[in-house]
């Protein structure tokens, strides 16, 4: 998933042939495909619940997840899968979501649970966890970017477009990894509820940004960022 001739055996090449044997190899594994990334921020949720099952969607969290559900079903693409979050809220605003995408598949992971990333640059005073959670959640998070932010496979012939709802801290990760940012600067971007983030992914493995945290679609009123 990354350079295609990372991912030759070199020692293998045929020595007669040479150079066009190994860049008829290259052809094999060179992406041909771009990959559109949608990171969606839950909804709105219940911040008194003391586990997780209990920290279901507020009203208003149900409202903002109607209205990403109706900007995404606008925009016309054929969406691939659904990626989310296992935990409730992520669930919960999936589920209303998919209801303006019907027959999209819908794929639950932990991977993208929310958690503490990485230690944060610079350091915060209303939000210190535990040394011990960065590591947990961190390797955790950080498998979650590897295994799904790539170039496409080099056998997908079309655009993709996939969406994946999760969590403020695991998009604002994977949004400084994507861009090769410092990932210790995540904590200096901040995301609305039910909001769209638009990553793109070449063929040739550069990315771009297309929108950071998207919420113009919901009226003021209805904008939030518990």
């Amino acid at each position: 998933r990354r350079e295609p001739l990372a991912l030759i055996n070199l020692k293998k090449k045929n020595e007669e042939t040479g150079e066009e044997e190994l860049a008829s190899r290259l052809d094999h594994y060179k992406a041909k495909a771009t990959r559109h990334i949608f990171l969606i921020r839950h909804s709105q949720y219940n911040l008194d619940g003391r586990a997780d099952k209990d920290r279901t969607l507020t009203p208003l969290g149900r409202e903002q997840a109607e209205l990403t559900g109706l900007r995404l079903a606008s925009l016309g693409l054929k969406f691939d899968q659904i990626i989310h979050s296992s935990m409730t809220r992520a669930t919960e605003t999936t589920e209303i979501i998919s209801k303006h995408l019907p027959g999209v598949k819908k794929i639950s992971t932990d991977l993208l649970r929310e958690g503490a990333p990485i230690e944060p640059d610079p350091p915060v005073s209303h939000w210190k966890p535990e040394a011990v959670q960065y590591y947990e959640d961190g390797a955790r998070i950080e498998a979650a970017f590897r295994n799904f932010i790539h170039r496409a496979d080099a056998k997908q012939e079309e655009d993709s477009y996939e969406i994946f709802v999760c969590h403020a801290n695991v998009i604002r990760y994977i949004v400084c990894r994507a861009l090769q940012f410092p990932p210790e600067g995540w904590l200096r971007l901040s995301l609305n509820n039910g909001s769209i983030t638009h990553l793109v992914i070449r063929p040739n493995g550069r990315v771009a940004l297309r929108t950071l945290g998207d919420t113009g679609f919901m009226p003021p009123d209805k904008i939030t960022r518990t």
